[in-house]
């Protein structure tokens, strides 16, 4: 028996709800990121060795990676159970309040070992929201697209990473420009944090004017819920949780490498200014946010899958240029580089949740796609940037290359292998 929402969604409402939810989860994610190369190694890691100070910061970075697991089990299993509306609603804020506690942290030169502790539980917080936001956001898309349009739908909350990372940078841009170095490490940099409130707040009231999606209730008047999600996948979808989870690990890996990784790059090796590091990555961003839809109409055309591993393969072979590009030390080189890996990531990353979600049914559906994608994370971007850094420094750049590699040839085995059967919505 089909039956629909007492009240539905108007298509806008669907779109920009899921769309601003993502961006403003991105946005707390990635200042952090931005933090932990900029201003985190002297506040809650000083030391003689700047080296190890931003290896440590990068380490808390890494720790929302862990943290994204479990929010997806713990979000994943209510949003399942209970629906996605409300599950949705306390990801953000749960993200909301991590983001705002950290602008109001002491720094290590007033509370010693107590601040890289706070910051790390901060830390923690975010990657438990952000793991039960993505997947409840792609899936109020999906579950509302037609099936033709499945993928375009999907596109919208991918969105939000390249417009959080927009405002993320162009938010440090500003403030690095506009405060002197005193000022910006004294107080300046807990503004994005403090003031990601408001965002937050914004989307928490559109996440309440939204009602449940087609798809759940009609499972939900089916009878058709599972009593534990999370138990359901690993018994009945090992298959799609695993190979899931290695397609998407490439989407991961060029991304940080392309963000954290060259940030850290051009400001330490190449010698770049903060503002011409920030211009260079937050122009190449551009790339990212143009390629997400463009790919999701490819992917409606010729299959989610089949972009997947035309995506992922190109990714390989991209990483065979790492250091004829970065090497050069030119700007306008560096800067072609960063806007062709990002446009990559776009292709990448536009299908990469529409993808997943089609993996499972209803009743586990946002369990399966929030743990496949952030299991990803933690392969694919927890310690991708230190990797990096600590491959770059012992054997050069061609073999950070390498490394991007192998991982895209991982993600095209893993797509190749995965069944090509899609669950009905």
């Amino acid at each position: 028996m089909n039956t629909t929402p007492q009240s539905e969604n108007s298509l806008q409402h669907v779109l920009f709800g899921s769309l601003i939810g993502t961006t403003i989860e991105f946005f707390d994610f990635y200042i952090y990121a931005n933090a932990a190369v900029l201003v985190f190694p002297q506040l809650f890691f000083p030391g003689t060795d700047k080296t190890t100070s931003v290896l440590q910061s990068l380490a808390t970075f890494s720790i929302a990676f862990f943290a994204r697991p479990i929010g997806s089990a713990v979000f994943g299993h209510y949003g399942d159970k209970i629906g996605r509306k409300t599950t949705l609603v306390v990801a953000l804020l749960t993200m909301g309040f991590s983001t705002v506690c950290i602008g109001f942290l002491p720094s290590y030169a007033s509370v010693g070992i107590i601040a890289p502790i706070l910051l790390m539980m901060c830390r923690f917080g975010q990657g438990v929201g952000l793991g039960g936001e993505w997947g409840g956001a792609v899936l109020l898309a999906i579950e509302n697209a037609p099936a033709h349009k499945r993928a375009w739908f999907g596109m919208f909350p991918q969105l939000g990473a390249p417009i959080g990372l927009l405002l993320s940078g162009g938010t440090f841009l500003i403030l690095t420009n506009s405060l002197n170095p005193e000022d910006f490490m004294g107080y300046g940099w807990r503004i994005p944090f403090i003031a990601s409130s408001l965002l937050v707040l914004v989307g928490f009231y559109i996440r309440l004017k939204i009602t449940e999606t087609t798809a759940f209730e009609n499972a939900k008047q089916e009878q058709k819920e599972v009593k534990i999600p999370f138990v359901t996948l690993l018994k009945s979808y090992r298959k799609e949780l695993l190979f899931g989870t290695f397609a998407a690990v490439t989407t991961f890996v060029v991304f940080y490498l392309m963000t954290v990784f060259m940030l850290n790059w051009n400001t330490k090796e190449l010698k770049f200014s903060n503002k011409e590091a920030l211009l260079m990555q937050l122009f190449s961003v551009l790339f990212f946010a143009a390629f997400i839809p463009i790919s999701a109409v490819i992917a409606d055309k010729i299959g989610r899958r089949k972009m997947l591993i035309y995506a992922s393969l190109a990714i390989a072979i991209f990483g065979l240029f790492f250091s004829a590009f970065l090497n050069s030390g030119s700007t306008i080189l560096v800067t072609f580089f960063l806007c062709l890996g990002m446009a990559l990531m776009g292709f990448t990353y536009g299908p990469i949740g529409t993808f997943l979600s089609e993996l499972f049914p209803t009743t586990v559906r946002y369990s399966g796609a929030s743990l496949t994608f952030n299991l990803a994370g933690i392969i694919g971007a927890a310690f991708a940037p230190m990797i990096a850094i600590w491959i770059a420094a012992n054997y050069g750049l061609t073999f950070v290359g390498y490394y991007l590699s192998a991982a895209a040839l991982i993600s095209v085995i893993s797509l190749l292998v995965i069944s090509k059967k899609e669950h009905q919505f």
